[in-house]
């Protein structure tokens, strides 16, 4: 039995299937972007490319998890 994923992770499957990219390839996209605030990428992502409130967040707060510490 394997365990549930939980967090932002958990939205994955849903965001490839509903706008047919991988996520490998939105987060490309938001650490491509010169905005920086998790807010900003949010909107950016919801006004620039349609994505659901939920879907980006979740996108947003995943990428810049993964990034935190790695700047220097």
């Amino acid at each position: 039995m394997t365990a549930a994923v939980k967090g932002p992770a958990s939205y994955f499957p849903s965001i490839e299937k509903k706008y047919g990219r991988p996520v490998a390839e939105w987060k490309d996209l938001i650490r491509s972007s010169p905005l920086t605030k998790h807010m900003e990428l949010v909107a950016w992502l919801k006004a620039e490319h349609g994505l659901g409130h939920g879907h980006a967040n979740a996108l947003v707060a995943h990428t810049l998890a993964e990034g935190a510490g790695k700047e220097g």
